[in-house]
């Protein structure tokens, strides 16, 4: 661009006669003769003309550069004050008045009856913490309310685990403390009962019906894994009649077998023996074993959370506990033969041990016809590809009910209808 573009304004000169200049109607000299650029002047000459240049400018006109000077320097200042002020204002302190940050106004505590928070806060005063104690060493579980009479139903595991004679201290959630007793335990099902004396205020929780649970049903459960008691979890229901072992001691001597409830609801270790309850703070199981990534299997105290964990279901802890208050013994249905738990095929196969008979005489297998070598395949319709899971089957009833079987003898399949037997647990 130009000089003259660049210029201000107040430097144009129009062509004609200028004052001072060579007369009337002689063109007047070129703008930079008549008007030298200031701060040209300033660089080069000292504030005079160039050489060559037009006869010197009336007083007036040196006042233009003093002008153009003062107003630069005003110019200036202006951004020099600005910038001051920016600073004072980011750097300066802060101001007398206290700053008041947005909130949202206080609402109520109350929350809907079938919100997680509605059943957490209707279930969590009949759930109890329990710290055993004894000779094969000590661990702690969950378990809930009966009744108003201090029955308590937990895991076999977790009163079991450490030894006859160990002491049983109950938390309650209030903070409430007592030393309770084993009523009775059945290491087949994995579930204990035991009882407090003297404590006021029992909040009993109420049994829901397992055999209706389906799958996706939302679910919430109670506990203290890691002994961070009243813990709340949430999931949903992911299968149910999961045929599942878990061992009820550390050793392994004693195998509990479960038509387990399956949900991704996170149960870890110390969430043992604690309700699972439905959306109407039912409940609905107990929880008892998951599956760990570390151990790669079911297991009652063993790894954390992947979101597989299993509770025995409401039905059968029901009519186990009521036989544990009632006699102090469960008794299990059975069908009076032996399964080969080292048969590789699919199904289970009827096979006993050296010096054991593979189906007992007069008992309902035999008594259906049911013989040595048979493998069985379904019952009532279900398929069974394991012994364990024949058992788990057979487990999930009540002595009495009948049953039809699908075996496999010679090549050839065959039902048979049987009633179970009863047989008592330990």
């Amino acid at each position: 661009m130009s000089d003259e573009a660049d210029r201000p304004q107040w430097w144009s000169h129009p062509a004609g006669p200028v004052p001072g200049g060579s007369g009337a109607g002689a063109p007047g000299p070129a703008p930079d003769e008549a008007f030298p650029d200031p701060y040209l002047l300033n660089r080069t000459s000292g504030g005079h003309p160039a050489p060559g240049g037009g006869p010197d400018r009336p007083r007036g006109g040196r006042a233009l550069p003093l002008i153009a000077g003062a107003a630069l320097i005003a110019l200036l200042a202006g951004g020099i004050g600005g910038a001051a002020g920016v600073y004072a204002e980011r750097h300066s302190a802060p101001e007398s008045e206290p700053v008041t940050l947005p909130q949202a106004s206080e609402v109520s505590a109350d929350r809907a009856r079938d919100s997680v928070a509605g059943i957490a806060a209707r279930t969590l005063p009949g759930v109890v913490y329990i710290h055993v104690k004894g000779s094969a060493g000590e661990d702690t579980g969950t378990g809930f309310v009966l009744d108003t009479r201090g029955h308590i139903l937990t895991n076999n595991h977790v009163v079991g685990s450490a030894g006859k004679g160990a002491d049983i201290q109950v938390t309650f959630t209030g903070g409430q403390r007592s030393t309770a007793k084993v009523v009775g335990v059945d290491s087949g099902y994995d579930l204990a009962v035991i009882e407090v004396g003297g404590v006021s205020g029992l909040r009993p929780l109420v049994f829901g019906n397992s055999d209706s649970v389906r799958v996706g049903d939302p679910v919430v459960a109670i506990g203290a894994p890691y002994g961070l008691e009243g813990t709340v979890t949430a999931g949903i229901i992911s299968a149910t009649r999961r045929p599942v072992t878990a061992a009820g001691t550390a050793d392994g001597s004693e195998v509990s077998y479960v038509d387990a409830l399956q949900t991704d609801a996170p149960i870890n270790p110390g969430n043992s023996g604690g309700p699972l309850v439905d959306g109407q703070g039912r409940v609905i199981g107990i929880n008892s074993a998951i599956r760990a990534a570390d151990d790669g299997g079911p297991a009652g105290g063993q790894g954390g959370s992947i979101g597989l964990g299993f509770a025995i279901p409401a039905n059968q802890a029901k009519r186990v506990a009521e036989e544990l208050i009632n006699t102090g013994r469960a008794t299990h249905p059975v069908i009076g033969v032996s399964v080969d738990m080292a048969y590789e095929g699919d199904g289970a196969r009827v096979g006993g041990k050296a010096g054991t008979a593979a189906v007992t005489p007069g008992g309902p297998g035999d008594r259906a016809g049911i013989t040595s070598g048979d493998v069985v395949t379904a019952v009532d319709g279900e398929r069974v590809h394991r012994g364990e899971e024949l058992i788990v089957k057979i487990r999930s009833h009540r002595p009495g009910d009948r049953l039809t079987l699908t075996l496999v003898r010679d090549g050839s399949e065959r039902t048979v209808e049987l009633t179970l037997g009863s047989a008592t647990g330990d």
